[in-house]
């Protein structure tokens, strides 16, 4: 009786925990696989256990270099569905004008279309107005496909925003600008943010749109898969533990940052 009345007061904190280990798992393995030697060219099975691919991560040819192109597409990218996400996301929330419901109904079409629908249609676009594929291209139909997630995050920001900070900041005499930089823009940074981590991580990891709009430019995801007919070298899994620690590291230290935030705020 006693383990069942335990195992109700805790069930929740149980699926929790085990739906953590099931989304963590294959992280756990790329990791593990990380430090592995094998015999062949596929990167399997546990033969040995080696730190030769972590002492050398760049050993594969290109490898490196799909990866600092696809840094580079996901950071321009960020920036750029961030900056109109966030002003599309203000403007459907807080001014009025025609065609604003359609404007809110369409903004969900690139998140609820499948993938390949997209991807095919931009290359016809692109095919027709004559533009070269390679890196523009991927960047252009990366930054339309990131645009609606941020403008969906940054739009629940402002949503839940308090107008009467702002007027109580322009009764103030503050100026439309100061009142944007250093009352609206901080509220408004988490959403912000949210939406900037999510378009970088979309853009980097994204193969589908890319494969179809890419020419002959080879990002990272298109390397992996490259590889994995090819066998799989060790040091992808050596570049995917490393993007897996730095994301979590990033995490950890927004939730301290967020928490020294609340303490001071409070004392």
């Amino acid at each position: 009786m006693r383990a069942l009345t335990w195992l109700r007061r805790n069930l929740v904190v149980i699926a929790g925990l085990a739906t953590l280990a099931y989304m963590l798992l294959p992280n756990v393995v790329v990791t593990v696989f990380s430090f592995n030697k094998p015999k062949g060219k596929f990167n399997e099975r546990w033969q040995e256990f080696s730190t030769d691919a972590w002492a050398d991560p760049c050993g594969v040819a290109d490898l490196c270099g799909s990866l600092s192109l696809s840094l580079q597409i996901a950071a321009w990218a960020t920036l750029v569905a961030t900056a109109l996400g966030t002003m599309i996301a203000f403007a459907l929330v807080r001014y009025r004008f025609k065609a604003r419901g359609a404007i809110n109904s369409l903004i969900f079409l690139p998140m609820a279309m499948p993938e390949v629908v997209m991807a095919a249609s931009l290359l016809t676009l692109f095919l027709n107005v004559g533009v070269q594929l390679g890196f523009w291209t991927i960047l252009i139909a990366h930054i339309m496909f990131c645009l609606s997630f941020v403008v969906v995050a940054v739009k629940a920001r402002v949503l839940s925003m308090d107008p009467r900070l702002e007027e109580a900041a322009r009764d103030l005499y503050a100026g439309p600008v100061q009142t944007f930089v250093r009352v609206t823009l901080p509220i408004a940074a988490p959403g912000i943010v949210a939406g900037a981590l999510l378009a970088f991580a979309l853009s980097f990891d994204d193969f589908i749109i890319t494969n179809f709009n890419s020419g002959a430019t080879v990002t990272f995801p298109m390397f992996v898969w490259g590889s994995a007919q090819r066998g799989t070298p060790v040091q992808i899994n050596v570049i995917g533990t490393a993007m897996f620690v730095i994301a979590v590291l990033l995490v950890v230290a927004g939730q301290l940052i967020g928490n020294r935030r609340r303490n001071r705020a409070a004392a």
